[in-house]
């Protein structure tokens, strides 16, 4: 055994005469427990030949053969499959044999739950000098489920009604055994072994015919009544009951989705137009997509563009992983059956710093760097149902390996009656995916904004944007702030609160989105709660490096309501809006080293709230009146408990009891009833004499 160990470390070690720096696979060693894994090779890879080789072990000595450079990319059942780079090479190693555990009567396949056992040394030789040596142990365990191919052909279901589904329903992989699915035909003995304890019950388990509780012969009934031995039901476990509990059998067929939407009568032509959602076509009936968030936050390529719903996203990407998106030729669909070509301007950007991000890179001899799309603008002139126009803009710049890139792309709707920035929906009300409308009053220039941050980078407030508030979005955001150690608290008080009010360039407001700011009635003002001030300098002393009473989290609170709808579409109306600052306590605090900068996470939150349009109308004396007289928790009589007793809610006794009082209580007053009738009394005197 030790000999065995000091061989593996040897092999392990750096060939003999390996200096730093020269070449060398990343890890030196692998333990392998799937049928595949990666590795690198760093160094230059030009005119290295990578081979595998399988190292038998010495029965005696228990030491594994070296290996030499006459081997290949193949051996035994093992492939070697190698991307070469310019400095590093990505190399995998595949298993080829089938890991599944052998059936009755098959071949090829693994005859031990531990399938594979093997040592593999991976080279990397130049003109016949070993350069790099690799050790893999491979220890690989067959596989206890399904990896083939479902037929997707149709299946004929027998009819249930006589027959059950199936007799294992957790038989639910075809040609595997299923873990705990002891009615499984395809567990062997030995695998039985390790789930046999703990198999699945009841039907699920392959119990398809229970016995039921009108069976004479079964006692699973918690209460067993008196009479049940006289009318049980004396039949055969394969006339069960539950059978009845099935449909009839039918053919079920696969239905592949479209990746269409029928949305057209004739090639290339809608036959209404656009509805505010609907996705945008291109000439080839396909959608026009554009790089957007998902609702997990990353970044999908392929994403439709929604008629009328405005966007600004921005997307991590590297040289390695970039992907250029539609072309800019392709010609969009009007809506109407014309469809229109992109009116495209391309810009470059000297200063890539707000968008690039330096990254640990791998050593390379020459840095590799391309032309990329760094940003692109689209503004989508409307009118109607139908586009009119469309105007994109596209920033292009130099990406550079180890470099991460922040793309940004944004798109606007226009409508074709105002196309400047501060054009209106056409709708009355505020729509949810348009931004909200601020302005200005108090001011000779009366635009404004209501913004949130949209960090870059290293997170940064120096360099991070603005982005508009959305309506019906509720949505937080934030940046760090540099914070020395020395820095006096009514100064870190002010700036952070100038930092915050950044956002809110408005004094007002606007009710709906066709606001105009000729009409003062169409705005609400802002409510501003400003932050509690200390006058306290807690930094100063021995508390140096603490300060109280930082307003680092802002809240924009927005009030609105549904007030009408025009043509189906709700339309919602802003009321009040206010603004309010949470204070924190920062202190300084040391990273990995301690320096003299320290960071402060400031955020800005805003949150939509709903309200009814109008306050409920009050309940009358009347109205109230007649609810309290039925509200059993608000008086003493309770009409609707009358019969409680003869329904299913009591359980004081056994239902059969309580239905039998009831019926034998009517009956009663049934009887009184007739009996104080004055033709019962002549006819009982009738009947006497």
């Amino acid at each position: 055994m030790e000999a065995a160990f000091l061989g593996a470390l040897l092999l392990a070690t750096p060939c003999a005469g390996q200096r730093a720096g020269d070449p060398v696979f990343q890890p030196s060693f692998i333990h392998m427990s799937g049928p595949r894994v990666n590795l690198l090779f760093l160094g230059n890879s030009s005119a290295v030949n990578f081979s595998i080789y399988l190292s038998p072990r010495d029965e005696e000595t228990g030491i594994l053969q070296l290996a030499n450079c006459n081997g290949s990319e193949r051996a035994g059942d093992w492939n070697l499959n190698v991307a070469r780079g310019t400095n590093m090479s990505k190399l995998t190693l595949s298993l080829t044999r089938n890991l599944q555990l052998c059936l009755p009567n098959a071949t090829d396949c693994c005859t031990a739950p531990l399938c594979v056992v093997e040592t593999l040394q991976v080279l990397a030789c130049r003109d016949a000098v070993m350069l790099a040596r690799l050790l893999v142990q491979a220890e690989i365990y067959a596989n206890s489920s399904f990896t083939g191919n479902v037929s997707e052909n149709a299946t004929i279901i027998p009819n249930q009604v006589f027959q059950p589904l199936g007799s294992c329903p957790c038989d639910l992989t075809a040609g595997a055994c299923d873990v705990r699915c002891c009615c499984d035909l395809e567990c062997s003995p030995d695998l039985k072994q390790l789930f046999n304890e703990s198999c699945f019950t009841g039907v699920f388990g392959g119990d398809v015919n229970p016995p039921f509780d009108q069976l004479c012969s079964s006692q699973s009934m918690e209460y067993i009544p008196d009479w049940f031995p006289f009318l049980c039901v004396q039949s055969s476990l394969n006339n069960t009951p539950f059978l009845g509990y099935f449909y009839h059998g039918s053919i079920s067929t696969p239905k592949v989705p479209s990746l269409k939407i029928p949305l057209q009568i004739s090639p290339g032509k809608l036959f209404t137009g656009y509805s505010r959602g609907d996705p945008i076509m291109t000439e080839e009936d396909e959608y026009f997509t554009i790089p957007q968030q998902s609702m997990a936050g990353q970044c999908v390529v392929n994403a439709p563009v929604a008629y009328l719903q405005d966007f600004d996203v921005r997307c991590l990407t590297s040289l390695a992983s970039y992907e250029e998106g539609l072309p800019h030729n392709v010609r969009i669909n009007s809506g109407t059956g014309d469809f229109i070509q992109q009116n495209v301007v391309y810009r470059n950007i000297p200063d890539t710093g707000r968008f690039i991000t330096e990254s640990e890179s791998l050593p390379t001899a020459e840095v590799v760097c391309q032309n990329v799309t760094f940003a692109e603008h689209y503004a989508f002139i409307w009118k109607d149902k139908s586009i009119e126009q469309v105007n994109v803009t596209v920033f292009l710049g130099s990406l550079c390996d180890g470099e991460i890139l922040t793309q940004r792309f944004t798109v606007q709707f226009l409508s074709l009656e105002s196309t400047n920035t501060t054009e209106l929906s056409g709708n009355p009300g505020y729509q949810v995916g348009r931004p909200v409308r601020a302005a200005n009053l108090n001011a000779s220039d009366t635009s404004g904004s209501l913004s949130i941050w949209q960090p870059a980078g290293r997170g940064l407030c120096t360099s991070a944007t603005h982005t508009r508030v959305i309506f019906g979005l509720d949505s937080l955001s934030g940046c760090t702030l540099e914070v020395g150690i020395d820095e006096d608290c009514s100064l870190l008080r002010g700036n952070v609160t100038e930092k915050l009010n950044s956002l809110i360039q408005a004094t007002h407001i606007g009710k709906r989105d066709n606001a105009t700011h000729s009409d003062p009635n169409d705005w609400v003002e802002i409510i501003r709660l400003d932050p509690f001030n200390s006058d306290t300098n807690v930094s100063t002393g021995s508390f140096k490096g603490i300060c109280a009473d930082i307003p680092a989290n802002l809240n924009i609170r927005i009030i609105f309501a549904e007030v009408g709808a025009v043509q189906g579409i709700p339309q919602q109306e802003i009321l009040a809006v206010q603004i309010s600052y949470s204070t924190v306590i920062w202190q300084f605090q040391c990273g990995l080293t301690c320096e003299n900068t320290s960071f402060l996470p400031i955020t800005a939150a805003v949150q939509f709230i709903k309200v009814p349009a109008q306050p409920p109308i009050p309940m009358t004396r009347s109205q109230s009146n007649h609810w309290t007289e039925f509200d059993c928790n608000r008086n003493d009589v309770c009409w609707p408990q009358l019969f409680y007793p003869v329904t299913r809610f009591y359980t004081g006794e056994p239902y059969s009891q309580c239905l039998a009082k009831g019926l034998s209580l009517a009956f009663l007053v049934l009887l009184a009833a007739i009996m104080s009738n004055p033709w019962f009394s002549r006819f009982w005197n009738s009947c006497l004499v």
